[in-house]
């Protein structure tokens, strides 16, 4: 070599490899290693090619020359000079790569020369070679490579070089799954950490050198690759190396070279952790570190894993083939290391691997955790702590959780894990039970409860975390992503990282309930099912009835033996016993259970031993007998040729069972032989034996293996667990690990058992129930919360109360605080309620004296849970409440501060006072002595009103300090943090503002119902909570001041009148604080905010309070007098109850306001609001009634006058709005009102009250309203309109003439009663000025009112019917002012209906006279004439006061007959006057009837003056009373004298409607009628012989007394005047009557007369009218 060229050339390879090869020159033995010598010699001068010189210095077992070796080795693969795959069956085609397999092997070699160093170097080629990217160690290569460091980890004499050996074995793992993963050899690997390793046993972890030589050693072989840049690489190389990362095979589609050695080193891992001792050696400690080993490097390759393993059928497949195999033969082991590596393994598959092993895991969950969980006697204590640890990283992934329970615990089919995790936890922290024997040491105990409450803990924060990562992403999921999964709230699995598609959910997956309805139809079926199983475990029968009703399983007999068949859970042996019941229902159940299995192909003994493995046989003989016969019969149906008859078949069966008991019963000694056995059994085919070869093979199936049910494997540990365990189908797993666990051997478990299980996995695996689905609805919540929410209660509860460790009661609260949460965004409210209150009684402000530390955090718990989840709390708020104002109560008492109740008493006097300073300045101590205090220490219960009711109870000192030192326990919690749940209540949403107001409202109602000690804390907080919130949008507003209306009215109407003064002033602050914001029209906020005040004012009963409200009302609308809008209604309610109120200052101030509002603030009133107007109407017609002060009635009327003249001239600010059509709300009655009558709605209620008015009982408020109203009507009637009118007449003016009803169209309505006497001036007078000026109203809009004709002459009419006289006179006069003035207006109709009206009230009131009659028939008037002597005397003694009561009624009638006369004549006057004015506007119809109205008066006059016995009664009452007689014979004589005037002038001035109404027939009988009573008067009658055509008969004359002179002398005017008529009819119409009237003429010349007239008119007569005729003749 020349001497200018450097050793070994200038390649890369050779500075690499020649000081290597050099050394080994130096170092080897020239002799001894000549070959090698020579081979390294040839190998400098070859350096430009490979050379494989380095295996044989390693082989050389020359530690000098192997560390060299090995360090040349390390360098070719940590340089990348050794590239291609590496596996020991070497390849004639690739020379490099069985150089790299024979390097590699020698490198193995070394593990056996024992150096410490040499271990350590072969390690680092180890690293070097699989860290490589440049090369691929596969199959055997690898698994020696494995062997060699597990060699290295339990052979080596160096305790760093094990612990190196580990970590070298842990990093490769790490390399090849990470390698796996990305499927490149080039991807950054992590370097693994001896904190990974979790071996208890291995005794070089205790030495920290030790273990930070191996971390030294594991770090600086992973940096060593960085000490020199790559090679770059050929294309050659590159294609090479992309073969190598995982090209799939083109035609096979299977895993590339790098997973399949992932898969590889895998399995291998598995199988190295399923290595157990022998029966020789059972107790082998290398295999137990090895077995420790591999499932150390399993937890770390179960890390590492990613995605791919959950997407990958080949790994997930392998690891529900080798690990779960791994882990179900481990699991009956109780070495510690080995429990705590599967419970770290089962944790890797439960978070990354669940969604493809959920078979897997239903099985491992009850095997690893609850087995040891639910044991709480005698538990492992080092085991539970590592479940409970277990249980506590589970929680850390929240959605875990949730999909165990969405998985198992709503499956039907799988066990309730999550339910029996948490009530597993409960019996853990509750402890063991007093009495029982337990292996626990109390520090133990102790322990493991505070860490079952951690769990807990953890349960609900990670029920709690979840909820809150499901909410936040649900806010900012798209809405059309919503949309189109709203109905499927569970898919698929994407990984439980969120990234590779589960490939397990198949494509039906779709088909399995997806929504969380679904999810609790499931849950609920499942609860349901294992209700019925248990109720049949109990009575069979219940069991199947309730099973059929509830649906759970059909009624025909096929599908309960389905049911029977393969429902988990179920007792074998009520199973067995119902197959065998007698009853029809159940025989053919068990016929269906039978037929149901296919026996056929089967042997016997395989045959029955498949047929009882799923119930056991009863013990009565005949259920036996009835199942065999049946099983014989389906085995000889399916197998026809096996056996002559069924009867063999069944003999055989018995015979089965019979040597089964006998082989496998121990009581029995004396065991049958085959021979016995074949002996019994001869002669059953028919009579014919059955061959002895098969029934011994069936003798020795038998004996050799026991026919079992399934259940059978081996024994439980006990009953009740059992119970359980079978219920839930998990028996056998259970018996697997049950076993007696005292030797810790490494004894696998029995392959039977193992089989059995695997052969469980695969019958469900191809199931839709083994799908397994995760939900993102948070609904599932409620569902979980309902299984778990009461063991948590108990749980955290008990711990609380019994335990004062902080760390546990830390855990309680936070447990609290989460379930708190968890439950209030569910919308669960009793299980929110209950936590909530279980929290505040843990407070113990109630009972302060008794406080700890922890009770002071559960203060702060309470605080935590009002900030942190008050939109959710609804209800709860009220117990929070509770405790804050309790807290204050004792935060005031320890600073001293008097009592709110002292704001509530009577000033203190100045000592009292100066004693009340000095208390409060002095120190805390002594300043408690005080009575308030005293009641505090005493305490109470939690839900008592007020603390300190055990009035009688006595303090002691202990009690007092210790109430001190509790109030500096109370200390750490400020005052700032009570005031932020109120300051930030305005960040409350909507409703939870409102359930907010109502708690606190709810709690300052019982403090200030305090009778001894009322308190204003939470009132205050009202008052601030609402101007917080009073920029909340208007509807939520509204919705809070709905609350405090109702709150403020109740306490406001409190019988303590200093809490209701306080209220009133707090709410009067707050209506200023409100009338101060603008409202814009047509709101109504003000108004309810101000409703209040009026509910109050309307009930209470405090006058005090009333003239408080009235007070603050004023000030608050004068103050604000332009803010007010809608408030009006309000304000105006206020004084229309205050107009009423009894106390005249009250009324008085009230007018005093509404007189300056309407007189300043006019405009104001209805600026927005429409109704206001209205409102203000309806209080100043109030304040009319007032009792107190005429003045304001009439100052009222006056308003109401002057907002009539503003209503008119248009003066409201309104007005364009109403024009719009914003009328409002009106009033029910003007429903028929147009939209044309824009200002109706105002006038109707202002018109409306006048007329109420107008029958007040005070006579100058009646007169003037009625003067308003229509002066009201006059003046401004032109703006309204017809419609409106129309209104006004039905709504107005109609009721002023009707105390009952509205006058409808068409009816008229007497509006005199008995209600009014007659001696009523005043009411007689208003009712006149009403009539007049209803008839003034009507002529002055005649045109207008025009229709409504017949309804006011109606109502003057009933005036005129009247019986008193005032009111008729007043109708005449009205009708005749009607007439005057509108005659000319009036067409014929309206004529006649002024004039029938008047007909029919004239003939209504002829019936007086009838009543007065009757009146005078029952009583008898006194005879004055006898002396008082005789009227007292004891024979004819007469009862004075019957006299007086008879004199009474005469009177009575008297003044009745009177007025009665005097209208008759009103109307006859009436009649004439209308003739005489209006006769050019008569019709003959009109004049009929006015002629009949006449007439029937003259008519009834007669029939007056008839009645003589009543005019004598009348007569003799009148002189005793010394009044004048009745006037009948001037009636009468009136009557005829108009009625025939009348008819005389239609004679002479109207011949032809003379002659259309036969006038002159009329007059003739009229005045014969005359004759008659003129006759009848001078007591001469004309007799019928008289009348005849005979000649009178002359007889002679009586003489009159002086009464008749006179009442002749009355009636000769009349017969005078009838003798003219009479005689001025023309010559024709006299001759035609002469016959009617000649007998009565001659019998008047006969009679006697007070007057010559008479004769002289009767001469006239004959002279002129009568001779004539006669002459003629």
């Amino acid at each position: 070599m020349a001497s200018f060229q450097p050793l070994g050339g200038s390649s890369r390879s050779g500075r690499i490899l020649a000081p290597a090869l050099d050394k080994i020159i130096k170092n080897a033995a020239w002799r001894k290693h000549s070959n090698l010598v020579s081979a390294c010699k040839a190998a400098l001068d070859r350096l430009e090619t490979f050379s494989d010189s380095p295996d044989h210095a390693i082989e050389s077992a020359y530690p000098k020359v192997t560390e060299t070796a090995l360090e040349c080795a390390q360098k070719l693969f940590s340089h990348g000079l050794l590239r291609g795959d590496i596996n020991l069956p070497a390849d004639a085609d690739n020379t490099l790569g069985s150089s790299a397999s024979r390097l590699l092997t020698s490198v193995c070699s070394c593990c056996g020369i024992g150096d410490e160093a040499l271990e350590l170097s072969m390690l680092r080629v180890f690293i070097a070679s699989v860290r490589s990217p440049f090369v691929l160690i596969r199959d055997e290569c690898l698994a020696q490579i494995i062997r060699s460091c597990y060699n290295v980890y339990l052979g080596s004499q160096s305790g760093a070089n094990q612990l190196c050996a580990k970590l070298v074995l842990a990093q490769i793992v790490v390399i090849m799954f990470t390698r796996v993963e990305a499927d490149s050899p080039d991807v950054r690997i992590r370097i693994v950490s001896i904190a990974d390793m979790m071996d208890l046993s291995d005794r070089n972890l205790n030495d920290s050198s030790l273990v930070q030589s191996a971390q030294n050693f594991i770090n600086e072989v992973m940096a060593g690759r960085d000490a020199d840049p790559l090679p770059s690489k050929s294309n050659k190389e590159v294609s090479l190396l992309r073969d190598a990362e995982g090209e799939a095979v083109a035609n096979g589609g299977g895993l590339s070279k790098i997973r399949e050695d992932g898969l590889f080193l895998f399995k291998n891992l598995c199988k190295l952790s399923m290595k157990f001792s022998t029966q020789e050696n059972p107790e082998d400690p290398l295999l137990m570190r090895g077995k420790v080993l591999s499932l150390e490097l399993l937890k770390i390759g179960i890390e590492t894993a990613g995605p791919l393993w959950r997407a990958n059928e080949w790994f997930l497949g392998a690891i529900k083939q080798y690990l779960c195999l791994s882990l179900l033969k481990n699991s009956a082991l109780s070495v510690m290391s080995i429990f705590q590596l599967l419970c770290s393994i089962f944790m890797g598959l439960l978070s990354k691997f669940r969604s493809g092993l959920k078979e897997e895991v239903g099985i491992f969950f009850p095997m690893l955790i609850l087995r040891i969980l639910e044991n709480i006697l005698q538990p492992s204590f080092l085991q539970k702590m590592i479940v409970l640890d277990l249980l506590e990283k589970i929680c850390q992934v929240s959605q875990i959780m949730v999909d165990i329970f969405v998985n198992y615990d709503c499956d039907v089919n799988s066990p309730n894990i999550f339910e029996r995790v948490v009530n597993g936890l409960l019996k853990t922290a509750l402890g063991v039970p007093p009495g029982s024997a337990t292996s626990l040491s109390p520090a133990q105990d102790t322990t493991l409860r505070i860490e079952s409450v951690k769990c807990l803990n953890c349960i609900i924060k990670s029920m709690g975390v979840w909820m809150d990562q499901q909410l936040r992403l649900g806010d900012f999921a798209p809405e059309s992503h919503e949309n189109e999964h709203s109905s499927e709230n569970l898919t698929s699995l994407n990984g439980e990282e969120g990234s590779v598609t589960d490939h397990d959910l198949h494509s039906d997956a779709n088909h399995e309930p997806s929504d969380t309805a679904s999810l609790e139809q499931r849950r609920a079926y499942k609860l349901e099912f294992q209700k019925g199983v248990a109720l049949f475990n109990k009575k069979p029968s219940k069991g199947i009835d309730f099973l059929i009703k509830i649906k759970k399983i059909g009624a025909s007999p096929e599908e309960v033996a389905s049911f029977l068949k393969n429902a988990s859970g179920l007792n074998p042996s009520v199973v067995g016993d119902y197959l065998g019941e007698r009853e029809d229902f159940s025989l053919k159940v068990m016929h269906a259970y039978v037929d149901s299995i296919n026996f056929e192909g089967m042997n016997f003994g395989e045959a029955i031993r498949f047929f009882l493995k799923g119930f056991r046989l009863p013990g009565e003989a005949q259920k036996i007998d009835r199942i065999m016969e049946k099983f014989a019969e389906r085995y000889s149906k399916c197998n026809p040729s096996s056996f002559t008859s069924a009867d063999t078949a069944y003999v055989l069966a018995y015979s089965v069972i019979m040597l089964n008991t006998d082989a496998h019963n121990n009581m029995v000694k004396d065991k049958m032989s085959k021979s016995e056995f074949i002996r019994n059994n001869r002669g059953i085919d028919d009579g014919k034996d059955l061959p002895e070869e098969y029934l011994g093979s069936l003798y020795d199936q038998i004996v050799k293996s026991e026919i079992k049910i399934s259940a059978d494997i081996s024994t439980p540990q006990n009953k009740q667990t059992n119970g359980i365990n079978k219920l839930l189908g998990f028996d056998n797993i259970f018996n697997l690990v049950n076993w007696k666990q005292s030797e810790e051997k490494a004894l696998g478990a029995s392959d039977h058992l193992i089989k059995h299980i695997q052969e469980q996995f695969k019958a469900k695996s191809g199931k839709s129930e083994s799908m397994f689905y995760i939900v993102t609805d948070t609904a599932i919540l409620r569902f979980m919360m309902e299984a778990c929410w009461a063991p948590l209660m108990a749980a955290f509860s008990m711990t609380l109360d019994q335990s004062d460790d902080m760390s546990a009661t830390a855990q309680c609260l936070q447990g609290f605080r989460y379930a708190v949460h968890v439950t209030s965004v569910m919308h669960m409210q009793t299980q929110r309620d209950a936590f909530v209150t279980s929290v505040a009684k843990f407070t113990y402000l109630h009972c302060a004296a008794d406080m700890k530390q922890k009770n002071v955090d559960a203060v702060k718990a309470i605080i935590s849970i009002a900030i942190g989840d008050g939109n959710y709390l609804q209800e709860s708020w009220e117990h929070i409440f509770t405790c804050l104002s309790r807290f204050e109560h004792l935060h005031l008492l320890g600073e001293g501060a008097p009592p709110d109740s002292s704001f509530f008493t009577a000033p203190l006097t100045e000592a009292e006072d100066r004693a009340q300073k000095i208390t409060s300045v002095k120190k805390k101590g002594n300043a408690l002595q005080n009575p308030a205090v005293m009641a505090v220490v005493r305490g109470g219960s939690y839900d008592s009103a007020s603390m300190g009711n055990k009035v009688s109870a006595l303090v002691t000192s202990d009690q007092m300090n210790n109430f001190i030192s509790n109030l500096n326990l109370l200390d750490q919690i400020g005052t700032f943090e009570l005031n932020h749940i109120f300051a930030h209540s305005q960040r409350l949403n909507g409703d939870a503002i409102v359930a907010f107001v109502r708690a606190l409202c709810k709690v300052s109602m019982t403090e200030l119902q305090s009778p001894t000690d009322p308190r204003v804390f939470s009132l205050t907080k009202i008052v601030e909570i609402a101007h917080y919130n009073m920029n909340h949008i208007r509807l939520v507003w509204s919705c809070i001041w709905n609350v405090l209306s109702e709150f403020f009215v109740s306490v406001g109407l409190s019988e303590n009148l200093s809490v209701a003064i306080f209220v009133m002033d707090s709410l009067r602050q707050l209506a200023m604080k409100f009338l101060e914001r603008e409202e814009l029209a047509n709101y109504n906020f003000q108004n309810e905010f101000l409703k209040p005040f009026v509910v109050i004012m309307q009930k209470s009963n405090s006058s005090e309070i009333r003239e408080l409200i009235v007070r603050c009302v004023s000030q608050m609308v004068l103050s604000c007098v332009n803010h007010v809008k809608s408030g009006w209604k309000s304000v105006f309610m206020v004084f229309t109850t205050a107009a009423a109120d009894e106390r005249k200052s009250i009324v008085l101030l009230a007018f005093e306001t509404m007189e300056k509002i309407v007189r300043d603030y006019f405009p104001y009133i209805t600026e927005t609001e429409t109704t206001a107007f209205t409102d203000c109407v309806k209080c100043l017609i109030a304040f009319t009634n007032s009792r107190f002060n005429s003045d304001a009635s009439l100052n009222a009327i006056a308003f109401l006058r002057f907002c009539a003249v503003k209503l008119a001239e248009g003066g409201l600010v309104c007005y364009d709005n109403i024009s719009e059509g914003h009328l409002g709300n009106r009033d029910g009655s003007d429903g028929n009102l147009t939209e044309k009558d824009d200002l109706a709605f105002f006038w109707l209620p202002l018109l409306k009250g006048l007329s109420k008015l107008t029958s007040d009982t005070r006579p100058t408020i009646r007169k003037g309203a009625l003067e308003v109203l229509f002066d009201i009507l006059n003046d401004h009637g032109h703006l309204f309109t017809d419609t409106f009118w129309i209104n006004i007449l039905k709504l107005v003016i109609y009721p002023i003439f009707s105390n009952t009803r509205n006058i409808t169209v068409g009816q008229v309505l007497s509006v005199h009663d008995s209600l009014f006497p007659d001696n009523d001036s005043a009411k007689s007078e208003t009712d006149t000025l009403a009539a007049k000026c209803l008839i003034d109203l009507f002529v002055n809009f005649f045109e207008v009112l025009q229709s409504h004709l017949g309804n006011v002459v109606g109502i003057v009419t009933s005036f005129v019917s009247s019986p008193y006289k005032q009111y008729a006179n007043a109708g005449m006069a009205a009708l005749l002012h009607l007439t005057t003035h509108l005659g000319s207006k009036l067409s014929e109709e309206e004529w006649k209906d002024i004039l029938v009206p008047l007909k029919k009230s004239a003939a209504s009131m002829l019936p007086v006279f009838s009543s007065i009659i009757r009146v005078m028939q029952d009583i008898e008037i006194p005879d004055r004439s006898h002396s008082d002597e005789e009227r007292y005397s004891d024979h004819e003694y007469i009862n004075e006061d019957e006299e007086e009561a008879n004199m009474e009624t005469a009177s009575y009638a008297i003044v009745r007959m009177k007025n009665h006369i005097s209208v008759q004549l009103q109307i006859v006057q009436v009649v004439k006057k209308l003739y005489e004015v209006h006769r050019k506007c008569f019709s003959a119809a009109h004049v009929s009837i006015l002629l009949d109205i006449l007439t029937s008066i003259a008519s009834h006059s007669s029939e007056v003056s008839s009645e003589t016995t009543t005019h004598q009664k009348l007569q003799k009452a009148c002189s005793l009373l010394e009044i004048p007689d009745p006037p009948v014979v001037h009636f009468e004589n009136e009557s005829y004298r108009n009625l025939l005037k009348f008819l005389q002038t239609i004679l002479t001035e109207d011949p032809a409607l003379s002659d259309e109404l036969k006038i002159e027939s009329l007059v003739v009988f009229v005045c014969q009628k005359i004759f008659k009573i003129y006759l009848n008067c001078a007591g001469r009658q004309p007799t019928d012989c008289e009348i005849s055509d005979a000649v009178p008969t002359v007889h002679g004359i009586l003489h009159l007394g002086s009464a008749k002179k006179e009442e002749l002398a009355a009636r000769t005017s009349l017969l005078v005047l009838a003798l003219q008529v009479l005689g001025g009819l023309r010559q024709d119409s006299f001759r035609r009557s002469l016959r009617i009237v000649f007998p009565s003429m001659v019998s008047l010349v006969s009679c006697e007369h007070s007057s010559n007239a008479v004769q002289d008119e009767l001469h006239d007569i004959f002279h002129t009218s009568i001779g004539p005729l006669l002459m003629n003749i």
